[in-house]
């Protein structure tokens, strides 16, 4: 885990642990078919919601699918920061799964709203120092990771790196001087490596939901496949 070559990750994930998690998440209901409205008002063809990784074999299950990843992109760290809310549980499994793996790690996370009393402040955890990984379930707008990004830079800590359960690899949206949403030609996860510089491992892309999807052909498969294809070609990015 030490590894860091220093390139921009978040290349394609490893092949076959990206279907295994495609298939443990259909399985376990996290992903699903349908019609869905995202955040940016899209309706999307499937919908991941990290919040049904609800018991402790998922959440332990999910926690080595991130901790396999993270070896293979060689990315160093040291230490782990899950921000609020659903990157609380997944920073501490992951930091929880590290350890058993012999790699033990300090971890620390956010709250929404400053504690006025005991310790005070935002952050809890281990103190905010050196190289940061931040865990969390998927980047959309990207706004959680820049929030999680400036309060590590306020702590004198760097944020190094970012490990995500699946890249929806779909263009973000910002707000125009004229207060309106419109779609950029990057996602959130190219925002991420190119403007900010950080590397980026996911566990899975929605290029291999597709692959799922080929794979399983037949029946409902084939009119999810289809509806997932058009999606990708509206709002897509390579």
């Amino acid at each position: 885990m030490e590894l860091d070559t220093g390139a921009a990750h978040g290349g394609a994930p490893d092949a076959a642990l990206a279907q295994e998690f495609v298939q443990f998440c259909v399985d376990a209901g996290v992903l699903r078919f349908g019609e869905f409205k995202t955040k940016a008002g899209r309706l999307s063809p499937y919908f991941f919601n990290a919040g049904l990784f609800d018991d402790g074999a998922k959440l332990g299950r999910l926690a080595q699918f991130y901790a396999k990843a993270l070896v293979a992109s060689g990315i160093g760290f040291d230490m782990i920061f899950g921000p609020a809310y659903k990157g609380i549980p997944l920073g501490a499994a992951v930091s929880i799964e590290l350890a058993r793996l012999g790699r033990n790690v300090p971890f620390a996370y956010n709250r929404k709203e400053a504690k006025d009393h005991g310790e005070g402040g935002t952050l809890v955890g281990a103190p905010l120092k050196g190289r940061v990984l931040i865990v969390d379930d998927v980047m959309s707008a990207g706004t959680a990771a820049r929030e999680s990004i400036a309060l590590i830079r306020a702590a004198g800590a760097t944020p190094h790196a970012i490990a995500i359960a699946l890249d929806r690899q779909e263009k973000a949206t910002e707000v125009g001087p004229d207060g309106l949403v419109r779609d950029v030609d990057h996602s959130a996860v190219q925002y991420v490596q190119r403007e900010l510089g950080m590397q980026v491992c996911t566990i899975a892309r929605l290029a291999d939901l597709l692959q799922y999807l080929t794979t399983h052909a037949g029946g409902e498969a084939d009119a999810h496949r289809e509806r997932v294809l058009a999606y990708r070609q509206r709002y897509g990015v390579s």
